[in-house]
This record gives C-alpha cells, structure tokens and sequence, in this order.
C-alpha cells in the first residue's frame, strides 16, 4: 500500500519574515507573537489546522519502549510517560504549531505586555476550571511558577525562574511578571509554565519533589488519568465537564475519549505488538524498515494505514555527544577527528537504503540555518568580539565530511590520524592509540537500552575506531540508569536528540550555555562553555528586528556545528506514521508537522 502525504499549509520562510521591518507591535489581548502579530484575528473560530467537525469518542493508545515509575513530569526524579507533560496540565497561553512562534489566550483570557517589555500580565478566565471542578486562582499560577524554581524541579523551568524580579497578583484575576531586562521571547514563555493545583499540596512541598505513582494530579488539562499499572500502562479520560471545549484554541482538539500509553521492554515487542493490533498507531524513524516492513497484513488489507507527515521545523541535532569535560574530547582536534571516523554515507546505506539526509547544523532544514561558506553581512558582526578565540571554521566556513560510501572509508581514517598526531595521539607498536601521557586511549560509548538502531550504528562505527587504534567499551543501560549517568554528565561519549524549534530563545543556555555545563540535569551534556555561544544567544534574545534575529541564530548554529561537540547521523524532513485506518487526522498541516500537539492532540476516531 502507497503511504498518503499531506500538504504543509504555509511556507516557514514567510512566516518566519512577516514583520521583518522594524520592531512591530507583538502582543494584542488575544494572543502575542515574538514578531509581528498574532496570525488569528480576535474572536477566530478555531485554529486553522484542525477539524472543527471532528466526532469525538473513541480509543487511542501509543507505545514506547521503557517504563516509568512516576506521575509528575515536572521533578527531577523518576521516569515519568513524556505525554503527561503536555495531556494533564494547561498553561495560561496556548502555542498554535501552524506559527513559528505566537501563543493565544487559554486559562489567561488575555495578555498584556508594559511598554518597556519588561512585565507581561496575564488575566485568567473566569471559567478556568481544574478537573475536580474548583477554580484556577493567581494563587494556583504564582504557588506553581514558585515550586517549580526550586531545587528538585526539573532543569527546564529553573533557567526563567532565575530572571523573574517580581511575581504579584493583580486585581481579582491577573498575574503580573517582571523580569530583570527586556526579554520578548522570556515573557511569552511564562505564560507556557504548566499550571498545578496547590492546594493538592499545601503543606506538602516536600511530597511533590518525591511523588511518585501513589498520588494522582489534579489536572488543569481536558484530560484526567483513570488507570495505572506500575511500569506497564496509563490511562487517561477525557474529561466531559471540561471547562474550555469551546475556546477558539481547543475547537476540533482532544476528540478521542480515552489515551492509553503502553510500555514495552524492546523495540520488537512494542512493533510486534502494533502488528498484533494493539496499538492505534507507531512512529517508524528509520526508512529502510518503512520501505520494507509494512506490508504486513493489515496494511494489506487496508486496517492500517501508512501517512507520510512532511514538517518545516530545523533538524536539532541527533547522534553521538562526546562530554569535553572529560579527555581525550576536551581536544577539538579528537572530536574532528571522531567526526572523520563516522562513515554516514556507508551507515545510512545499510540503514536506511541511502534515504535520509545528514543534519548538517543544529538549525538545518529551516531559514535559521547557517549558510555555506564565509560569514557574511549581521553574522559576521556578531561573531567579530570572538574571532580570536573561535574554533577553525566558524568564520570560513565548516561542513561535515563526506565519503564514497565505501566501509573502508582510507581518506576519513587518514584525515583522522592526522588530526589526532597533531594533538599527541599516536598509534603504539602494539596498535593501540596512545595519548599525550602514553597511556591506552579506551573510552566509553553508554547507550540506552531498547534501540537496536542506534546499536547498529555503534557497531560500525566501533568497527572504524578499531582501525584508529581505539577500543571503546559499550554499554547498554535500562532507562533509570541512563538518565541517573546523563543527569550527573557520568559518560564519555552517548547518544542524544536535542530538538529545537522555529523560534529557539532561552531554552538555549539550558541546551549549550556556559552556566548550564555545570549544573546537573541541564541539556549541555557536551559541556560547552564556550562565551561566543553565550553572546550569540544574548543577541538572538535581545534582538529588536526579525533580521537580527535571524542573524543571531545563525551565528549561534556556525559557533554549535563548528565546535564539534556532536557525531551527527541523519534526519527525515517527513515523519512516518503508521496507523488504524479508523484514526483520522485534518487534511492541513501545521508547518511543525508531527509534532507537540499534533498526534493525537487534533486527530479523530471515525465509527
């Protein structure tokens, strides 16, 4: 059966561009955009990427490989099912995917930003409701922007909490937040924090950083969990008496009645329990296995369906993270030489039937991405204060390695030894690489149980290490552990996705800033500290046009991809997902494509 595929609604390059000139007006009761104005007029209808005739009823239940021994996807403890995040709690402000950034009013029935963008008040509805039926209060969003600023939190929220000078109720309804300086995309975030019921733990802070399974959330979302099965299941209902189904935002949203995550040991037991029907849908990420193990007989016989989701959002950065904290990767010249070592030609054949490009930079695939050759114009001046300490290519230029395709890859290894000669690594009588000091060089690659592609990419590229001189060790560790060593930075070398957005902003310094490579459970795992990044995220938040913008996340992805932190491997400009022919989603597509709130945020059960 032929997979179907949809059509995006709108270029990202014209979206990103609107608004271009000069620093319009970007905040207006409804909604606020980072640039320009709110795409939805006030009093829209529903968001245009939706069925606002879609029926609601019905099952759906995912998979994924793992376990989970928590509730509460806001601590730093536990595993908890990465859904709940965003199907229990709603935030003052809901993101539309079908912009590069703007927010429309949800729990806040409008936004107001100071002249000076310096506060940002938010009025709640009056009608906001949690699912127990009580009312969200400023209490309730000023007790949940507090707790989770606190130690024990979960790293994403601590880098905002730390900016906020202020935090006051206003009138009967208003939140009202200052911060330190000027921050267009600080205040919009604000009004995206999860908001949690506080009287669920009034006189119980403590219970909150250790919850696990035993206490069931108060929900502020049009779901509520139902059922639990420690390490196997969570069910959730959808939650009838909801208070905002009508709002413009959730018009044609949340129409299956009950979602069930399922967990499962290995990667073939969660696929064949799919096959076996019992599950509505499964995300496919390697093309090889979607061109070649879907013709299983229920697709045959058209019960499942295969969609093919194209998106315009930048590729992130997925492969293998070297942590310069630790030798020999604290060398850029062994991280390059890595990077040689990595045949992606010769992988992604085997792999992937040669179908995927390579990500090129963390902002790829998108109008954010460096360009090739020589910085150039705003990007040039915004790198110039560094350029003595800047690593070679940033300025000139700097792209990936390419092969024939060949599993021998000579001219790779011997661009690799090089590099690692001329930073006093050599290859001993008896083979084996050794360092400055002249000890064996042998380093860990730590990889999480569960993916057999990313341990058949390890593999050849152990192979290729081999003939370096280096053996690492491998090791596969369940999830509990993984996240324990990843948390701590106790690695060498792992793998990792980090996933960016069209309008990336603080979130930035938690990925790759200085501050961050010190602090446990932040997403600098690389351990870059480096001030050029520091400055060029800086300039991308104070910005005061979208050219400026732009600019500065280019030169923020030239100082990322030429610092050499991360062993790239492929990325797939179109999600593969194969589902039951009874699971529908709308024939327009958010440019973010299968992504937060897509699946099965907007898609319907048909009879």
């Amino acid at each position: 059966m032929q997979p179907t595929t949809t059509t995006l609604r709108a270029a990202t390059a014209a979206l990103l561009l609107a608004g271009a000139a000069g620093a319009p007006a970007w905040a207006d009761g409804h909604g606020i955009a980072l640039y320009g104005e709110p795409e939805m007029e006030p009093g829209f209808a529903h968001l245009p990427h939706v069925n606002p005739d879609a029926p609601k009823g019905g099952a759906f239940s995912d998979g994924q490989v793992g376990s989970f021994d928590s509730l509460n996807p806001h601590i730093q403890k536990g595993r908890v099912p990465w859904q709940l995040r965003f199907l229990a709690y709603e935030t003052l402000m809901h993101r539309s995917y079908g912009e590069p950034f703007t927010n429309y009013a949800l729990l806040a029935e409008s936004v107001e930003v100071s002249e000076d963008e310096t506060q940002v008040t938010y009025t709640l509805d009056a009608d906001a409701r949690f699912s127990d039926g009580t009312p969200v209060t400023p209490q309730d969003v000023i007790w949940s922007f507090n707790i989770l600023g606190q130690e024990g939190a979960h790293g994403r929220y601590r880098g905002a909490f730390n900016r906020v000078t202020a935090l006051e109720q206003v009138g009967e309804r208003g939140v009202r937040f200052t911060i330190d300086s000027p921050d267009r995309e600080l205040l919009m975030i604000l009004g995206m924090r999860p908001v949690m019921k506080a009287a669920q733990w009034e006189g119980r802070e403590e219970a909150f950083f250790e919850s696990g399974l035993d206490e069931v959330p108060i929900t502020s979302a049009p779901y509520v969990i139902t059922d639990v099965d420690a390490g196997r299941f969570v069910e959730l209902s959808r939650n009838e008496g909801y208070w905002g189904a009508d709002l413009p935002v959730r018009v044609g949203t949340n129409n299956v009645d009950t979602i069930r995550m399922e967990f499962f040991g290995d990667a073939t037991a969660h696929f064949e329990a799919f096959k076996a029907g019992e599950l509505s849908t499964f995300r496919e990420t390697n093309a090889a296995k979607w061109n070649r193990d879907y013709d299983f007989p229920a697709v045959q016989s058209g019960d499942v369906v295969l969609s093919e989701i194209p998106h315009q959002r930048p590729t992130g950065m997925t492969g293998l993270v070297m942590n310069t904290r630790r030798a020999p990767f604290d060398d850029w010249r062994v991280r390059q030489a890595m990077i040689e070592a990595y045949n992606f030609e010769y992988m992604n054949a085997v792999l992937n039937d040669g179908a995927l490009p390579r990500i090129t930079s963390y902002f790829a695939n998108s109008p954010l991405g460096m360009q090739d050759g020589p910085a150039e114009g705003r990007v040039a001046e915004l790198l110039a204060p560094y350029a003595d300490d800047l690593l070679p290519g940033t300025l000139e230029g700097y792209a990936l390695p390419e092969t024939n395709g060949e599993v021998a890859n000579r001219g790779g290894l011997r661009r690799a030894t090089a590099l690692l000669e001329e930073a006093g690594y050599v290859i001993g009588d008896d083979g084996a690489l050794r360092g400055p000091d002249g000890a064996v060089v042998t380093f860990e690659i730590m990889l999480p149980q569960g993916s057999s592609e990313v341990a058949s990419i390890v593999d050849i590229y152990t192979e290729a290490l081999k003939r370096l001189g280096i053996e690492p060790t491998v090791t596969s560790i369940d999830s509990a552990q993984f996240k324990e060593r990843t948390t701590a930075f106790d690695f060498d070398m792992t793998w990792n996705v980090w996933g960016v957005s069209l309008s990336p902003g603080n979130e930035q310094l938690a990925y790759w800033g200085s501050e961050a490579a010190g602090q446990e459970g932040s997403r600098n795992w690389m351990g870059a500290t480096d001030p050029a990044i520091d400055g060029m995220v800086e300039a991308m938040l104070s910005a005061d046009t979208q050219e400026d913008y732009v600019a500065a996340v280019r030169a923020l992805d030239r100082v990322l991809t030429a610092g050499r932190y991360v062993i790239p491997t492929s990325h797939n400009p179109i999600s593969y997902l194969a589902h039951a022919d009874e699971l529908q989603y709308p024939e327009t597509l958010p440019i973010y494509g299968d992504w937060i709130g897509f699946q099965p945020d907007v898609w319907w059960m048909t009879e």
